[in-house]
């Protein structure tokens, strides 16, 4: 029974509170706002330009008997509070669009009227600096900003401006993401910005391998907890779309420019998120923010330069301690190279049979030439190597050459830790700087071949090169104690973060081969006689 009263006396206390008991008048006389007027001003509107000039702003002007406070609340997804009933809006969707504004008006104890009104504006947004600087006036290429501490970070997507330009909950370490095989992907990534005919283009090279977000790794085909780089292909050129951004951020930044991309594009790390605002933007540095997909409560930025990244040491490969031009007729240089002889497959179920005879392997006009030969039934040819006498460990390795062609062939540029005979493969490590099969034309394979990752598990990527059979390219990889990355002409398109306790730490030798048939070189051409790779040189600096 006391309990009753008590909570009796508690109900009445709240009543009392809310109906003026004993007289009480804290709230006043409770009126609803009357009388709502709304007032717009679509600035550099004439009769020429009835919907204005194209920047989009509206003036914004309410007023009500016995309103304390405004809102307004807009078609395209934002609302703004107005204590006074005065704001500015820029509408951001390019073109002449109509939207939906409500408004509300707030009186004392939270009673409101609301109207609502349509209006009708253009917005042809330029940005014209900002397009300067993405394509220096025609074409540019951007990269990771690697080297710099919270080139990749994440914060939160609220209402504190403190919290709201740079990654707050986590800012990467410079290079961070090439210490693992499952982020190295991130550094790859090549973004081309250009005109076409005065209209923004973009497209991401990734060679293949994008990193997901871990939220996101069904759409790359992968499952798990943490992100990860899946082979996904970034999809080909896009259209790029500017428009101002309305974002928190945007109203104390002096650029407020947001890029969107057509087709689902994204600025190499996949956060289901095609439009990214432009936070600051030189000739040679972009830092953009993006909201996360499916989670608005994120925001993620992403630092690019001009420059690509280079860990310490891996450029400073300039003295060149190996070479072979190939310029003295007759038998390849014997203080450099020996020879793999004899058949048996060498581990690949191939079928031919590697000689040092002059019609397989022989120096001539400035080049080295291994030709594969159809001998009856038969194949021939020839497999180089530089071990015990030339033997290294990290720097970067060139090749200039020339393939054959024919269905069945299989030209190799490669290194193989001089240790097999010891450290069985794959354990000793192989390092295919360049491999090609012609059943499989102007297609070049990068590929490291260790425990774990061999044969046809290897971890392998490649890229379309016209040409390889008619023209000389320059096939090389710079090989350090951090990464290994594979290039064709000076552009890379495989990645592997070096860690210790890889194979990759010890010393290497070089063999250049042309295979016949085999678990990779397929099925050979009935009609083939005979196809010839030429090296124009081997060089290795350290």
């Amino acid at each position: 029974m006391k309990n009753l009263f008590r909570k009796t006396a508690v109900l009445l206390a709240a009543i009392c509170a809310f109906t003026a008991c004993e007289d009480d008048h804290s709230f006043g006389d409770i009126n609803t706002p009357s009388n709502l007027q709304v007032n717009t001003e679509i600035v550099g509107q004439s009769a020429d330009n009835p919907n204005g000039d194209g920047s989009g702003f509206v003036n914004f002007t309410a007023t009500a008997e016995n309103a304390i406070s405004y809102k307004y609340i807009f078609s395209d997804g934002t609302a703004q509070n107005s204590p006074s009933g005065i704001f500015q809006k820029r509408f951001t969707i390019n073109g002449v669009n109509t939207y939906s504004v409500t408004v509300l008006a707030s009186g004392k104890g939270g009673v409101t009227t609301s109207t609502t009104l349509e209006i009708t504006v253009k917005s042809d947004f330029k940005d014209d600096e900002a397009v300067q600087f993405l394509t220096g006036g025609s074409s540019k290429k951007w990269y990771w900003a690697a080297s710099e501490v919270g080139h990749l970070g994440v914060g939160p997507n609220n209402d504190d401006i403190t919290k709201n330009y740079y990654g707050d909950y986590y800012q990467a370490q410079p290079f961070e993401k090439a210490g693992s095989p499952d982020s190295a992907c991130l550094y790859d990534n090549e973004l081309t910005f250009s005109l076409d005919n005065g209209i923004l283009k973009y497209e991401l090279d990734n060679g293949g391998r994008t990193f997901f977000n871990a939220a996101f790794l069904s759409v790359g085909g992968g499952a798990g907890s943490s992100d990860l780089c899946l082979d996904y292909n970034a999809g080909g050129v896009k259209t790029v779309s500017l428009s101002p951004s309305n974002s928190l951020v945007a109203a104390n930044l002096k650029r407020g420019t947001q890029m969107t991309f057509s087709d689902g594009g994204f600025m190499g790390y996949y956060i289901q998120q095609s439009t990214y605002e432009i936070m600051s933007i030189t000739e040679n540095r972009m830092v953009v923010r993006a909201v996360m997909g499916g989670n608005e409560a994120l925001a993620w930025y992403h630092t690019f330069s001009t420059q690509p990244p280079t860990q310490p040491g891996d450029d400073n490969f300039d003295n060149l301690v190996f070479e072979d031009n190939f310029d003295v007729n007759g038998a390849p240089d014997a203080s450099k190279w020996s020879y793999d002889l004899g058949a048996g497959g060498w581990g690949n179920n191939e079928v031919q049979s590697y000689t040092n005879s002059a019609d397989n392997v022989i120096v001539a006009d400035g080049n080295l030439k291994i030709t594969a030969k159809k001998e009856g039934s038969n194949y021939t040819s020839a497999r180089l190597k530089s071990e015990n006498k030339f033997e290294f460990k990290y720097g970067k390795i060139e090749f200039r050459a020339k393939l054959p062609i024919g269905g069945g062939t299989w030209p190799a540029l490669w290194a193989l830790g001089q240790n097999y005979a010891t450290n069985s493969w794959p354990a000793c490590g192989e390092i295919d700087v360049m491999e090609h099969v012609g059943n499989n034309q102007n297609v070049i394979h990068g590929t490291l071949h260790y425990p774990g990752a061999s044969g046809g598990n290897a971890n392998t990527n490649s890229t379309n090169v016209p040409n390889v059979s008619t023209e000389f390219h320059v096939y090389s990889v710079i090989w350090s104690a951090t990464s290994i990355k594979f290039y064709v002409d000076g552009n890379v398109y495989h990645s592997y973060a070096n860690v210790a306790g890889s194979p990759f730490n010890a010393d290497f030798f070089l063999i250049m081969n042309v295979a016949m048939g085999g678990n990779f070189g397929g099925t050979i051409d009935p009609a083939f006689t005979q196809s010839t790779m030429e090296v124009d040189y081997v060089r290795v600096y350290q």
